[in-house]
């Protein structure tokens, strides 16, 4: 095999896991937060809501 086509191969066998890395989000969003629990897009975490 010639080393255009390890390359090649090597670039297509990675591409679905890069791709999939970068769409990941990690951070918190507004849906998983708890029942009593908002989401707050300053810090990007939940914060427990506030009781009156």
């Amino acid at each position: 095999m010639s080393i255009k086509t390890v390359l090649a191969a090597l670039a297509l066998t990675l591409s679905p896991a890069l791709a999939l890395a970068n769409g990941c989000q990690w951070e918190k969003t507004a849906h998983q937060c708890g029942e009593n629990q908002s989401f707050d897009a300053a810090t990007g975490a939940c914060v427990d809501k506030a009781t009156s």
